[in-house]
């Protein structure tokens, strides 16, 4: 069995979420900005660092949301390996501090966008970013309360 462990930042402002193009292995898919942890690196380092290469923004990690686990079976899998996959996902609040909006060139994703909240539902997503919404508003920013509160 495969394993990889990954972190990513759910990104909200004025109503929209930052996502990232995923497009590999023939597969594609609206995703949450994130990637895989390199070497010794805290998720925390690697939320910023894929951040900022798949949109070009520099990010604030605010907090911790959850983690989630998926697991791929060989099968289903667009790789040369014969192994299931075990994949870790590490989920941030995020908030972008700097930079311009950029697409990643030579990478796992090709473009970044702003989304109206309200039109995820529409869009070709892969399941992250429903889990990444659904961790986000069980975790109100500080200082708000949820809804019926």
């Amino acid at each position: 069995m495969d394993i990889r462990i990954a972190a990513y930042g759910v990104i909200i402002r004025e109503g929209q979420i930052l996502l990232a193009h995923w497009n590999e292995h023939g597969r594609s898919g609206w995703t949450l900005p994130g990637g895989g942890i390199e070497g010794e690196e805290h998720p925390h380092d690697a939320a910023r660092r894929e951040i900022l290469e798949e949109t070009g923004y520099h990010a604030r990690i605010d907090r911790l949301l959850g983690i989630d686990r998926m697991m791929i079976d060989a099968a289903r899998r667009h790789s040369d390996t014969a192994a299931d996959l075990y994949a870790l996902r590490v989920v941030y609040r995020a908030t972008v501090t700097g930079g311009t909006l950029t697409n990643e060139v030579d990478g796992s994703s090709d473009e970044a966008r702003w989304f109206p909240l309200d039109e995820v539902p529409e869009l070709h997503r892969v399941s992250l970013v429903d889990v990444g919404l659904r961790l986000d508003a069980a975790e109100p920013p500080e200082g708000m309360l949820p809804p019926g509160s």
